[in-house]
């Protein structure tokens, strides 16, 4: 048996007999790295799809309307909002809804806002100092996610054209920045101009529905709970004819999470399921291999090893197989998942996906589970020696 402990000598005789059937192992092999790769590829969608809500901004505070997010509220609001005592800087958003009639089938979010209070709230977004500027003097001017202007081959100093649907027409911009960010709450598709351009528009096209806003973002003091002064926010509202609702960007974000978290907790389960499907793969490999070897046990048996160490064979065959397909999956699941499908979903359904990346903590779920399985995959085998 060599030189070492017996447990190790005996673990090394299980991993020897792996590639005693060689074409089984490795479709076996395979098997599980398949198996890997789709649970990587379902976990990554999870992750990715929640980044918005995992990274936000734990000083950032967002209020809407009460009913819906869809109304509007007064104008007013953001000056009282902004009195508010522990509130930082304020800004508005309003959702406009344009459309590049180059590309009438690319989604992205078209937000009026105002540049400074904007670029104070969220400075995370990052500006080059002249493009920023650029943006804040530019009444028609338009700050650009990097990623929205790949794809659409946007530059800075483009004059482009939107298609407005809730605000219709033919509105003229012209791209004064392209902005990048540092935390992944923010979406790099998004097109963002001037609130005063759209609200003159409002004017003097429907009167009723000027000088409002679609909800206001505000950042907190140090020392102050995000929680604590959005109750306050909410309360200074009560009175008044319209009452908001305000949330920390956390749970902001997660409440557009609850419209789709039968969806999210479907790839769930199904990404338990095919880590079980990978065990019974497994399981009936090492099966197959316990009953072809039932002679040889015998003998070792009858030379004097004891049921444990019949045990250690398959435990030790077991692990390696499962520990070779988790690193086979792995192998293939960086450039397929992370470089190929990743960069198309970043590039073409970053509203969704803004950073689709492979986590290390599911890599390692991935690669543990791979052995673990593989272990409680012997265990009926080993009884069985």
């Amino acid at each position: 048996l060599g030189q070492g402990s017996p447990g190790m000598r005996l673990a090394t005789i299980g991993v020897r007999n792996v590639m005693r059937s060689r074409f089984r192992t490795v479709m076996t092999i395979l098997g599980v790295a398949v198996a890997i790769l789709a649970f990587i590829m379902l976990r990554t969608v999870l992750s990715s799809w929640t980044a918005a809500a995992d990274f936000a901004a734990k000083d950032r505070i967002v209020t809407r309307h009460k009913v819906s997010f869809i109304m509007p509220m007064p104008y007013k609001y953001l000056g009282e909002v902004q009195q508010i005592e522990g509130v930082k800087e304020t800004c508005l958003s309003n959702w406009f809804g344009g459309k590049d009639p180059k590309n009438p089938n690319e989604f992205f979010g078209s937000i009026a806002v105002q540049p400074e209070p904007f670029l104070a709230v969220y400075d995370e977004v990052l500006v080059k100092p002249e493009e920023r500027e650029s943006w804040k003097q530019n009444r028609k001017g338009a700050l650009v996610g990097d990623m929205l202007a790949k794809k659409l081959g946007w530059k800075v100093g483009d004059r482009v054209t939107l298609q407005g649907s809730i605000y219709p027409g033919d509105w003229q911009f012209e791209i004064s920045g392209i902005y990048t960010a540092t935390r992944k709450s923010i979406d790099r598709t998004s097109f963002f101009f001037h609130y005063e351009y759209l609200n003159e528009w409002v004017k003097a096209n429907r009167p009723i529905g000027a000088d409002q806003v679609g909800w206001i973002a505000s950042r907190v003091k140090p020392g102050i709970a995000a929680a604590e002064l959005a109750k306050k926010i909410d309360t200074h509202f009560e009175s008044q004819d319209i009452q908001t609702t305000s949330q920390d960007e956390r749970s902001f974000n997660t409440s557009f999470l609850g419209m789709i978290s039968a969806v999210l907790k479907a790839l769930d389960i199904v990404s338990v399921v095919i880590m079980a499907i990978m065990m019974l793969i497994l399981g009936n490999t090492i099966a197959m291999g316990v009953r072809e070897r039932t002679n040889e046990y015998g003998v070792l048996r009858a030379i004097g090893f004891l049921p444990k160490h019949l045990a250690l064979f398959v435990f030790g065959e077991a692990a390696t197989i499962g520990l070779l397909g988790g690193l086979t999956g792995l192998a293939i699941s960086y450039p397929l998942v992370e470089q190929g499908i990743g960069r198309f979903l970043e590039e073409n359904m970053a509203g969704f996906f803004p950073y689709f990346r492979i986590d290390t903590t599911t890599a390692l779920m991935a690669l543990g589970l791979a052995v673990l399985l593989g272990l409680l995959a012997a265990a009926i085998p080993a009884y069985q020696a």
